[in-house]
């Protein structure tokens, strides 16, 4: 079993993890939330009083942060950078969604050092995350990928090595731009039949059977009392931020300026997004967008 310094426990974070350490492996954590790491070691982990503390001796550092500057900052610019402790027969597994640049200045800064470093952000949600069926979006070099997949695998059931380094990250906003339309889509149209007096249940199993089918009906259903289990059964709590959704949209249209993509409807989303966003909404579940469209009276 491997020694694995995890960094960054929260929605994702926390039970990637756990399902690690349940795995067998020795697994030292940290998180500036003590909340979050008290969580950690009740799934036996190992807590480490800094991010510097947990990287010592480790076979693999695993990150899950939220956004590049936070990466970059960990591993390369900070006061201690993680870099100049890592040792460099050890890989670095960064599952965060980041833009690829930032992935590739950290990766090229690890190289120097003879640090191993990939992208590997995830899709799957809090649920595929607490269930270990995530999906892990691979950017790296071959050798990197084979020697990531046994601790991937702890952790998700579907691992794809998407290319070279930043190719993770691209393909993750290609996938989440996508969601996000999907889930405006899916809450634009349940709420037209909401309010021509349908049964949010029966229009969700009718769209489910027929040619509307998509993950969001299947799974994350946004209409409070539809399906159990989902943040919208809770009062849109502990799930994938609408800060987030609108994070990784920005990052899909810069990517999309960067290749001259047209991207007309992930611009759309990324307005909605933005709207609710602007109405107070950011720390709620994406799928807490249908609010916008049931207040929009």
């Amino acid at each position: 079993m491997a020694t694995i310094a995890f960094i960054g426990l929260g929605n994702m974070g926390g039970p990637m993890a756990a399902n690690l350490a349940q795995a067998g492996h020795n697994v030292n954590a940290f998180d500036l939330s003590g909340a979050a790491l008290n969580q950690a070691v009740e799934a036996g982990c190992n807590a480490a009083d800094s991010a510097q503390h947990a990287v010592r001796g480790a076979d693999f550092v695993i990150s899950m942060l939220p956004a590049g500057k936070h990466v970059e900052a960990l591993f390369v610019s900070g006061e201690q950078p993680l870099f100049d402790l890592i040792d460099s027969s050890a890989l670095v597994i960064d599952s965060s969604t980041i833009d690829a640049d930032t992935a590739r200045r950290v990766a090229a800064a690890g190289a120097e050092k003879g640090i191993g470093f990939i992208d590997a952000p995830v899709s799957g949600g809090v649920g595929g995350a607490k269930a270990g069926t995530l999906t892990f979006i691979v950017g790296g070099e071959a050798a990197q990928f084979e020697r990531a997949q046994p601790i991937l695998a702890c952790m998700g059931k579907n691992i794809f090595h998407a290319g070279e380094t930043g190719a993770g990250q691209i393909a993750k906003v290609c996938n989440n731009m996508l969601l996000g339309i999907l889930m405006a889509g899916t809450c634009e149209a349940l709420s037209m039949g909401m309010k021509n007096g349908l049964d949010p249940k029966v229009l969700s199993d009718i769209m489910k059977q027929s040619s509307g089918n998509n993950w969001a009906l299947q799974v994350y259903n946004p209409v409070p009392g539809v399906m159990d289990g989902v943040p919208a059964s809770r009062d849109y709590e502990g799930g994938f931020m609408v800060d987030l959704m609108f994070k990784d949209l920005g990052l899909a249209m810069e990517v999309s300026q960067q290749s001259a993509s047209a991207t007309p409807m992930g611009s759309a989303a990324r307005a909605l997004f933005n709207l609710h966003k602007s109405n107070g909404n950011g720390g709620l579940d994406f799928s807490s967008l249908i609010r916008l469209y049931q207040s929009a009276e």
